[in-house]
């Protein structure tokens, strides 16, 4: 490939034990997100398309990716961790912000894999994908943003945040089913 022309699946904080104060009004969201979200990870793989999650560390600053997941598996929600369980060929970075950009090396793995579109799906809309899709406009990438595959916390806010992406960061909104690799 010549360029960045290819383009990442990004999976944002699904490797979460949602133990924290706002996980009763996100979880039924991140449910109803569940079915999109692992047909997208199902197409990008089929795709061999990058496949890269970025998820908070817990802060656990002695963790790896491994003990994160295994942490989120051995919890009360494994269910809505175990269908987007990352794969041998997926690339994990640990971000303690909201932003997956913010003091990671995401850019510098991004612009090694020739990516130039990014599909952040995940959690939460209003909070790290809204974040995160801002500092990759800024970073002169194209940004997808499947609105079946996010999940929020505040309904209202994560609308209007769908709706800064797509006017503010040019984002394009779609459901998941419309996005190829």
């Amino acid at each position: 490939m010549h360029g960045r022309d290819r383009t990442a699946l990004v999976v944002i904080d699904m490797i979460n034990t949602y133990d924290h104060d706002d996980a009763d009004l996100l979880i039924p969201s991140a449910v109803k997100a569940l079915p999109a979200l692992s047909r997208l990870l199902e197409r990008a793989r089929a795709a061999e398309a990058p496949v890269i999650y970025v998820n908070d560390n817990f802060g656990e600053w002695r963790s790896h990716h491994g003990e994160l997941l295994e942490i989120a598996l051995s919890g009360p929600h494994a269910d809505l961790v175990e269908p987007l369980r990352p794969d041998d060929a997926s690339l994990f970075v640990v971000k303690a912000r909201h932003s997956i950009f913010y003091e990671t090396p995401l850019s510098y793995l991004l612009n090694q894999q020739d990516v130039g579109h990014v599909v952040l799906c995940g959690q939460v809309t209003e909070q790290c994908v809204l974040y995160s899709a801002l500092d990759a406009h800024i970073r002169h990438l194209q940004v997808t943003v499947p609105e079946d595959a996010v999940a929020h916390i505040q309904a209202d806010l994560a609308h209007a945040a769908l709706r800064m992406m797509h006017l503010n960061m040019d984002a394009h909104i779609c459901p998941a089913d419309e996005i190829s690799f």
